[in-house]
């Protein structure tokens, strides 16, 4: 049991005499010149004690006082954990005599090498599965570089812009790091202390959210990366959204409290009034800006300073005398949060006692993997501070694989839920999330949930039921890889040779499965390609063909009028990423036409439809009647929905779902400019059908035709794509930023300062938006920047949709 576990954790650490001495971030390598606190630290044995109970050292009087402590967490702990926390003769010989035998003789199994066993097994416990999410430009491939330099994964430490020209592990490919962002995103796995931990760092730009909506679809915490300057931004909205949908639990990390204008309590102010999260700070900074020296830990009630040209020699010291004041306040504070949401601590806090270490340690778990609460971290990733604690943190204070809940679909059962269990002797169920074009073929990356895969298995993809082989089976380090022979539930592991599609279901066989989808946003913005030359063709092709296979948000269609390739993406980024490595990965010149905004259409009052199709050519010929109805759905509602309100048989049922696929078939291109109609509803109340001459085709071009009839009746309009804009730029070129929104007819929705900038909030058509980067560079003395992202489609005014009807009956007749 989870509480149990929790208790024992310092007991499984290197110095077991007192509570408070748990493993540290990772000080056993770089703490040798540290100053002990003046609790006394530096009296205490610091002998290493196993866990499972070989080679401790242990005495009577120590061994009882563990068991205590064990009692004390209550009485669900079970004799594995027991075992586990003070080894097999320990338990046995404390446990089965004297005052505990009696406490411990009700509990069912007795101490045996089969206890022992189960214990082991626990350790996957320790598992971690972790994102690293954020705004664009917050730090997290440089806080993702520490954490491998930290726990060993790399040898020394690259910037994402650095002047070696090296750049950072996790930006592999040429592109992000020419132009220091993320692209892809990066899975690797490190092991801090006794936790192995699969990371995945996501990028941070809007254009690439299918990124971080995937990754975190398989995730089981997240840490949430904050700029202790900007703060909660547009971004990192879209990803507390995301990782609400998907049930993540997350740790805030207030980064950049180095930077001038640094203000982490702002941003945690921003974090509970913006992200409405239960939040509090368990860290204090010790100076900010230039003068950051390290953290105080609120848990811990410790300085803790980091120095060494790589932040590894840690000093553990007592707060200073000029923070005891605001650390007492603070801790309060963070006391007061968790007790709000977890029963436990808030018996204490209403008893007016103060939790001990372990106490807090637990309740802030507790509510964290609840998602009840958000702990918030502190420090500079860039000068290596505060890193180390944050790792602390991940093992801390976030979920284990088993302690999440995962769902999956019976597909022998119509769908019906069922409950996964991260145990490797279950049947295998893996989801594959994200596919990449490798160098031997393609890369398919696969979150196992439950079961074991082995590198020989046979498995079966339920989406195609196919049965395969698992040829290769490696484990993801950046672009590099280390080949695994198997692999459990909990892990993350990439496969070589498999042929599918991304969000596939894998599983052994004998369960038939299918995990529930990721969303995936429509694309807001097209561009017409085409190679330069013709023996490039077939390179484009291919090209395309891996694209759409790789990012769920990349689409591509012939136009049928002017024959031209459209490529849709989440905007001029995006696409301008694949132009570009079209060029660089496949050697294509392209051709790039004018932007395209992916417009809609939608009608605006009901109408009715009566259409006859008939049509005689001797022998059998065609009949199909349709009677019915179209109204516009609820706002919000953009699907196209179809209803049988026919009573009796009018029509025979199996030319229903005839007419079904005529209408939707038709909505797919509206009358007015050609795009698909949306939150339409078509009701069917009659029609008539012959005994000779009707059939599925008569009805469903009897459809078709009827939509069009009716649709001009319904008062269509056209809706176009509008982005959400935020805009941050120096307090004197606020007017004139302002002014050039309206000139692109943009509703400004709030304006704030922030020191010396002005942060604009608004919604523009996107249309109005293209080429605004280099307006704002020349409107700003290139001090402005901007990020957007899609918001909602509304309808276009009358003058605007008259010229657009015009120009599509202009290129229609051409």
């Amino acid at each position: 049991p989870a509480r149990a576990r929790e208790v024992t954790a310092p007991i499984r650490s290197r110095s077991h005499q007192h509570e408070h001495e748990s493993a540290r971030v990772g000080r056993a390598e770089t703490s040798a010149n540290r100053s002990r606190s003046a609790r006394g630290r530096a009296s205490e044995p610091s002998e290493k004690a196993s866990v499972g109970g070989q080679d401790r050292k242990m005495s009577g009087s120590q061994a009882r006082r563990a068991a205590s402590r064990l009692y004390a967490a209550g009485s669900r702990a079970s004799s594995s954990v027991i075992v586990r926390a003070l080894g097999l003769d320990t338990a046995r010989s404390v446990l089965t005599r004297g005052s505990f035998a009696s406490t411990w003789s009700h509990r069912a199994a007795p101490f045996s090498a089969s206890a022992h066993a189960s214990a082991a097994a626990d350790d996957r416990a320790l598992a971690r599965n972790i994102g690293i999410s954020a705004h664009i430009d917050s730090g997290k491939t440089t806080l993702t570089e520490r954490i491998l330099f930290y726990t060993g994964r790399i040898n020394e430490i690259h910037e994402v812009r650095g002047k070696d020209g090296v750049g950072a592990k996790m930006d592999s490919m040429e592109l992000e790091r020419e132009k220091g962002i993320t692209i892809q995103s990066a899975a690797t796995f490190c092991k801090w202390k006794d936790s192995d931990i699969n990371i995945i760092d996501t990028p941070g730009h809007v254009d690439f959210t299918i990124e971080v909506e995937r990754a975190l679809r398989v995730l089981d915490g997240a840490i949430l990366v904050l700029c202790s300057v900007g703060g909660v931004q547009s971004q990192s909205i879209t990803v507390d959204r995301q990782m609400r949908r998907y049930n993540v639990p997350r740790l805030c990390f207030v980064n950049k409290c180095d930077r001038t204008g640094a203000d982490p309590w702002r941003v945690l102010r921003q974090v509970q009034d913006k992200l409405k999260l239960n939040a509090a700070a368990v860290h204090i900074p010790i100076g900010l800006e230039e003068n950051h020296a390290g953290v105080v830990d609120l848990v811990r009630m410790e300085a803790v300073t980091f120095h060494g040209p790589n932040g590894n020699d840690i000093k553990i010291e007592p707060i200073p005398d000029d923070l005891k004041a605001l650390a007492s306040e603070k801790r309060k504070l963070l006391v007061e949060a968790v007790a709000e949401v977890d029963e436990e601590l808030g018996e204490i806090f209403l008893m007016g006692e103060d939790p001990s270490v372990d106490q807090l340690k637990a309740a802030i778990r507790r509510a964290t993997v609840a998602r009840d609460f958000a702990p918030l971290f502190m420090g500079s990733a860039f000068k290596n501070k505060g890193v180390q604690l944050l790792l602390d943190g991940v093992v801390d204070y976030l979920p284990a694989p088993h302690e999440v809940e995962n769902k999956a679909l019976d597909l022998d059962k119509e769908e019906e839920e069922v409950q996964l269990v991260s145990d490797p002797k279950a049947p295998l169920v893996g989801l594959a999330f994200k596919l990449e074009e490798g160098r031997f073929g393609q890369l398919t990356y696969l979150r196992i949930y439950q079961g074991k895969i082995a590198k020989g298995n046979m498995m079966m993809n339920t989406s195609t039921g196919k049965k395969l082989k698992v040829p290769r089976l490696v484990r993801m380090h950046s672009e590099e890889m280390e080949e695994v022979t198997e692999a459990s539930a909990g892990e993350i592991v990439a496969l070589f040779g498999v042929e599918c599609k991304s969000g596939d279901t894998f599983t052994d066989g004998t369960v038939n499965l299918a995990m529930t989808s990721m969303k995936v946003p429509e694309p807001v913005m097209s561009l017409a390609v085409a190679p330069k030359s013709r023996a490039e063709s077939a390179n484009f092709s291919k090209a395309l063909s891996r694209f759409q296979r790789e990012d769920p948000t990349f689409k591509v269609r012939l136009d049928e009028e002017s024959g031209q390739t459209i490529i849709s993406g989440m905007g001029e980024l995006h696409l301008d990423i694949y132009i570009e490595r079209m060029k660089r990965e496949y050697k294509v010149e392209v051709d790039v036409g004018e932007p395209r905004v992916n417009y809609r259409e939608c009608i605006t009052q009901k109408a009715t439809f009566d259409h006859l199709h008939k049509k005689q050519s001797g022998g059998s010929g065609q009949y199909g009647r349709v009677v019915g109805y179209v109204e516009p759905l609820e706002e919000g509602n953009q699907g196209v929905e179809f209803e049988n309100g026919i009573i009796g048989n009018a029509i025979a049922p199996g030319y229903i779902l005839a007419c079904d696929k005529g209408f939707k078939e038709a909505a797919q291109t509206g009358g007015l400019i050609g795009h698909p109609v949306e939150g339409v509803k078509i009701v069917l109340t009659d029609g008539a059908s012959h005994a000779v001459d009707s059939s599925e085709m008569a009805f469903k071009l009897a459809a078709l035709a009827a939509f069009r009839q009716v649709y001009e009746k319904a008062k269509p309009r056209i809706l176009e794509p509008v982005m959400s804009v935020e805009i941050t730029v120096p307090n004197e070129f606020q007017g004139t930023v302002i002014g050039n929104i309206n000139r692109r007819k943009g509703t400004v929705k709030d304006s704030t300062s922030e020191g010396d900038d002005v942060i604009i909030t608004c919604d523009v058509p996107l249309k109005n938006m293209f080429g605004y980067s280099t307006d704002l560079r020349s409107m700003t003395q290139g001090k402005g920047e901007f990020t957007m992202e899609y918001n909602n489609h509304q309808p276009v005014t009358q003058d605007v949709q008259a010229e657009l009807c015009q120009e599509y009956g202009k290129r229609h007749k051409n």
